[in-house]
């Protein structure tokens, strides 16, 4: 029985939640650009691997967040906050995880698929966790760009070029994260308050905020619809990127006249899962079962 309750604290660390998430994108960037042409090895190395990676930080993550995490509710129950891993054992696996990780992306894929991993590493390890979180609200925008790598790095293992494409899945996953991260601020915000963390609603208040997320959606719907004007991705994404984009915007003016912003922030936040994920599915089935336009072989 403390076998079992062990593993599901070192299950914990990796916050699962977050590596399936990141673990559909990696799938949608990934047969954005493989275009029906699948190598299942491939495509088996860079999920796991990328998956290894991001547990890896997460694991990292509760070690340098568990003075924060005991002082928000909805993280104080975690494994080093309640005292049942200890900071040395988590760095181990966390180590023993990035290894891993690293040593499959560089035996399977190429060199720019492992460099995009590192850096999306460093900025949430290093750049965002271990500094820019706890200082600035600027914290969120860094943030974002390594929140945007699964896809990119999945779209990079088989393209093994940084191109045009790539670059558009960078902004759409960065614009996305904005008010998504935004609107968990808002119904969260009594934790972030208490913790001392200088997110956009406790710097400027919700008010704000809410000019914010509605802009950043915005461009979100401009920057999803981009991918299919370069013909990237075909007509069946265009509409279903058009359609949830523009609910989402509509969801994002309701915060305008709403009496409940942390509930009206909650919907914000639902839907953005719900958009991304709809997306990263369109780009992979799309891209699977229709073969590539002239335009798409001419930017390949």
């Amino acid at each position: 029985m403390a076998t079992s309750s062990r593993r599901r604290d070192y299950l914990a660390l990796t916050k699962p939640g977050i590596i399936g998430g990141n673990a559909i994108s990696v799938l949608g960037g990934f047969f954005l650009a493989a275009q029906g042409q699948i190598d299942p090895w491939l495509l088996l190395a860079t999920l796991a691997g990328l998956s290894l990676v991001i547990a890896s930080g997460c694991a990292y993550n509760n070690v340098i967040d568990r003075d924060i995490d005991a002082v928000m509710e909805r993280t104080r129950s975690r494994p080093l906050v309640q005292g049942r891993l200890s900071v040395a054992e988590t760095l181990r696996f966390a180590t023993l995880l990035g290894v891993a990780g690293f040593g499959l992306l560089a035996a399977f894929t190429n060199a720019v698929t492992v460099g995009l991993a590192a850096f999306g590493f460093a900025i949430y390890v290093g750049a965002y966790s271990l500094w820019l979180k706890r200082r600035s609200e600027y914290g969120t925008l860094v943030g974002s760009f390594s929140g945007a790598m699964p896809p990119v790095v999945g779209y990079c293992a088989v393209s093994g070029e940084f191109d045009a494409g790539a670059l558009t899945l960078l902004v759409i996953f960065c614009i996305w994260q904005m008010p998504h991260s935004y609107a968990i601020a808002i119904f969260r915000f009594k934790d972030y308050e208490a913790a001392k963390i200088p997110v956009l609603p406790v710097v400027r208040g919700i008010s704000t905020a809410k000019h914010y997320i509605l802009g950043y959606i915005v461009a979100f719907l401009f920057a999803s619809l981009a991918l299919s004007v370069a013909g990237y991705a075909g007509p069946g994404y265009f509409a279903v990127a058009l359609v949830m984009g523009v609910y989402w915007l509509y969801l994002a003016m309701q915060g305008y006249w709403t009496t409940n912003a942390e509930r009206w922030a909650k919907r914000v936040f639902g839907f953005s899962i719900l958009t991304i994920t709809a997306l990263s599915v369109m780009m992979s089935v799309e891209s699977s079962l229709l073969p590539a336009t002239p335009l798409m072989a001419a930017l390949g």
